[in-house]
Parts: C-alpha cells; sequence; structure tokens
C-alpha cells in the first residue's frame, strides 16, 4: 500500500511540472515591434524626370550640290577646326558646265562686238539721211539683247563656281564629328532638300540634358535651379546639373501635357556620352537641419494604442510597452523623410514603424509542443 501511494505521488509530480513546462512553452510571446529614430539632417524636395543627354551645340553639315562622294577627310569621333575639309563631291559636271559657259561667252562676246559696229553705221547713216530712224532702233534693241545674253552667262558663271566651291565640303565650327552618314561613291541630290551628311558637336566638354516635366510640376520649376543625376552606364556616380531652360512649347501625347526642360551640366571628364539616358531630380526646395521622420512611421497605425489617435498627423511610440499617439505638424517632405514642424519629439526619440514578424518564433513553439 505504501508502495503504490508512493509511485502515484511521482507520477503526480511528474505530470505536474509537464504541464507547467508546456504551458511556458505554450504561452504567447510579448508583441515585438519595428521602430525609427527622429533625426536632424537635410531634407529636400524634388522633381523626378527622365531626360537624355545631347551636345549643346550640334550642328548638322549637309551639301547643296548634287554629286557623287569623291573623298571623305573625316570620320566618327575625329577633332576637326572651322574650315577643315570634310568630304569632296565630284566636280567633273560642274567643271563641264563652266568650260561650255566659257564658250558661250566667247560666241556672245563677238556677237556684242558685231552688234556695236551694225549700231554705229546706222548711226552715221541716219545722221546723214540714208537711212530711216526705224532702223537705228532696231540695231540698239539688238545691241542691248546681246548685252543681256553676257550678263546672263556671267551669273551662270557665278552660279557654278559656287556650286564648284560648295562641293567641297567644309566644317562650319570647331568640334567632334559623331555622326557621319556618306561613303565614297555615294550620290547625294539636293534637288528638295539638303542631305545631311556629318553632324558635328561644338564642345563636347559641357553637355545639356533635355527632359520633360508634367504641367501640374512645371509651374515650380525656375531658371537655375540645381538638380542631381545619374546614368546606367556609370551607376553610383552623381552628377550636377543646373535648370537653363523652360520652353513654352508643350508636348501632348494621350491627352497628357509636359514641357521641355533643359538643363546644363559639365562634362569635362568627357565621361558623359551624346544619347545617353539620365534620372533627373530637379530640387524644389530645401532644408538643412530639418526635425525629420521616417514616412513609414507616418504611415504607420498599430492595431490597439493607450491614447486616442490625435486629429491629424501622428506618430507612435512606446510608453510601458504599448503604442502612444503623437500629434505632430508636418512641413516638407521628400520620398522618405518628412519634416516635423511641431511635436513633442526630439532628435533620438524612436517611433514606430511597424511590428515585427514573429511567425517563425510560433512555429518553432508549435514543433516543441510536438516533441513533448
Amino acid at each position: 500500500m505504501t508502495r503504490a501511494l508512493l509511485l502515484a505521488l511521482v507520477l503526480l509530480v511528474l505530470g505536474a511540472g509537464s504541464w507547467a513546462y508546456l504551458a511556458r512553452d505554450a504561452a504567447p510571446a510579448a508583441r515585438q515591434w519595428r521602430s525609427a529614430t527622429i533625426d536632424r539632417g537635410p531634407l529636400v524636395r524634388s522633381i523626378a524626370a527622365s531626360g537624355t543627354l545631347r551636345p549643346v551645340t550640334l550642328v548638322k553639315v549637309g551639301t547643296r550640290v548634287s554629286g557623287s562622294i569623291a573623298r571623305i577627310h573625316a570620320d566618327f569621333n575625329q577633332q576637326v577646326r572651322k574650315g577643315e575639309v570634310l568630304a569632296e563631291i565630284d566636280t567633273a559636271l560642274i567643271r563641264a558646265a563652266l568650260a561650255q559657259i566659257a564658250a558661250e561667252s566667247a560666241a556672245a562676246r563677238a556677237d556684242l562686238a558685231l552688234a556695236e559696229v551694225q549700231h554705229a553705221r546706222n548711226q552715221r547713216l541716219v545722221n546723214r539721211g540714208f537711212l530711216a530712224p526705224s532702223a537705228l532702233d532696231e540695231s540698239r534693241a539688238a545691241l542691248a539683247a546681246r548685252r543681256a545674253q553676257l550678263a546672263q552667262l556671267a551669273a551662270r558663271r557665278q552660279q557654278e563656281e559656287t556650286n564648284l566651291e560648295h562641293a567641297t565640303v567644309r566644317a562650319p565650327i570647331d568640334g567632334v564629328v559623331v555622326a557621319r552618314d556618306v561613303d565614297v561613291g555615294q550620290t547625294v541630290a539636293a534637288s528638295f532638300q539638303t542631305p545631311t551628311l556629318f553632324e558635328i558637336a561644338g564642345d563636347l566638354t559641357r553637355m545639356q540634358i533635355e527632359t520633360r516635366v508634367a504641367e501640374a510640376d512645371v509651374g515650380e520649376l525656375r531658371i537655375g535651379q540645381p538638380a542631381r543625376f545619374t546614368v546606367d552606364a556609370h551607376p553610383g556616380a552623381t552628377r550636377h546639373a543646373q535648370v537653363r531652360q523652360i520652353r513654352l512649347n508643350p508636348s501632348i501625347e494621350q491627352n497628357v501635357v509636359t514641357y521641355n526642360v533643359v538643363l546644363d551640366t559639365d562634362n569635362a571628364d568627357r565621361r558623359l556620352l551624346p544619347g545617353m539616358t539620365a534620372q533627373v531630380s530637379i530640387e524644389l526646395e530645401r532644408r538643412d537641419n530639418a526635425l525629420r521622420a521616417p514616412n513609414a512611421a507616418l504611415r504607420f497605425r498599430p492595431p490597439e494604442a493607450v491614447a486616442p489617435a490625435a486629429s491629424g498627423a501622428q506618430l507612435y511610440r512606446l510608453e510601458h510597452g504599448q503604442p502612444v499617439a503623437v500629434a505632430v505638424t508636418l512641413g516638407m517632405a521628400s520620398d522618405t523623410h518628412t519634416e516635423l514642424v511641431d511635436a513633442p519629439l526630439q532628435a533620438g526619440d524612436a517611433v514606430l514603424t511597424g511590428i515585427a514578424d514573429d511567425a517563425s518564433a510560433a512555429r518553432r513553439g508549435n514543433f516543441r509542443l510536438r516533441l513533448h
């Protein structure tokens, strides 16, 4: 009887201990919060846009003369000086036309000399009464026609000489050849419009960014505003730019109105190339030492709070392990932070941004229960 009683007591103690251990494991853990710190620092409100890098000066070089390309003296990326020969167009037809004009001019001068002699003879005969005055009028008209013919030939000669000069294509500015659209032997026709043979960028140490800004944002832009931008070719490298021009002519696509904005930037290292895509951030407003809160904290709303949420903007901080709402007055905002204009908070205070994920802890607790 004594042994049975002793065994029952041992089993009772073991059962109570196991129940207490399991109950302790199964008890819900205290809620874990995610938090961030109020701090002081720069705060920038900006407009984001995408643009294209282009040379400040880009000249399309063409020709007003038709013909085949005889020689090319410039190629891609070549530095050229103003007046330097870029290409030559075959001038055989122009020189043939000049030779024909020279022959016609010689004949016209002979005709003019004959007309002058005839007119002088008629003048003497009319003075002596041997010829009617009408004959003098005819010789005078013939003389004027010969002179007009010579003037016409002189104009044709000047035109062909100009064409001969234009057959040598020269650089209009100092710069770099960024495009060449012709090859030797290719025929260019300048009958209807001037064909483009080369494109020359004036100075690649200065570049411009051409971007578009929505009509809702363009009212806040001003000439001279600073900007920052990046290009995919050089990730992590942020460069500076400045608004130079806000063009008044709008662009309308699918009922969306945008305005072209041009920014200047330095390219002394020549790492920026024409045509690169730039991700631009134009600075509208800046605070250098603003008391700021993370935007994630302003968006957070806990399931419960000790004090009711105040009207307007609010943050939450922990007091005795519970979230308590704090009313705040907000100022300017950036993509990541918002200025606190009036708030019972200071730099270094912690505010809540969310609830920590404790699903993995719960799974571990259930696993231990199954083992017991």
